[in-house]
């Protein structure tokens, strides 16, 4: 469950440490973004040698979450740490990326993020 003002570790190498939720991306009303949400953050901790700065505002995917996520066949997934990958943009489903640390949820793939799931060591 991420929403405003949540921290979330990032997942790849694009520079970006830790992101600050501003947005959950899929109307108005919604509060709560799950795995394969697409939030807009903003960067309050990167490598100083990075294209991306501090302050500067992105997308990114979610791809873990602590809370526990239940799936249609019954089962449950949870995972250690908030985490997610900055993609370029909303149309654009391509990661800043070219590496994924960490595994990352089924219902990321299934959402059509297929280069991440690519880019992952595991997708559990």
């Amino acid at each position: 469950m991420i929403q405003l003002r949540s921290v979330l570790a990032v997942s790849d190498n694009s520079g970006a440490k830790r992101l600050r939720v501003i947005q959950v991306h899929g109307g108005s009303k919604r509060r709560f973004g799950y795995i394969g949400d697409i939030v807009a953050a903003s960067v309050i901790v990167a490598d100083p040698q990075s294209n991306i700065k501090r302050g500067e505002m992105v997308k990114a995917v979610i791809v873990r979450t602590r809370k526990e996520f239940r799936r249609n066949n019954g089962t449950y997934v949870r995972f250690d740490d908030n985490a997610a990958v900055i993609i370029e943009s909303r149309k654009s489903v391509n990661p800043i990326g070219t590496r994924v640390f960490g595994p990352i949820g089924r219902e990321v793939k299934n959402r059509g993020f297929s280069k991440i799931a690519s880019l992952a060591p595991e997708v559990l």
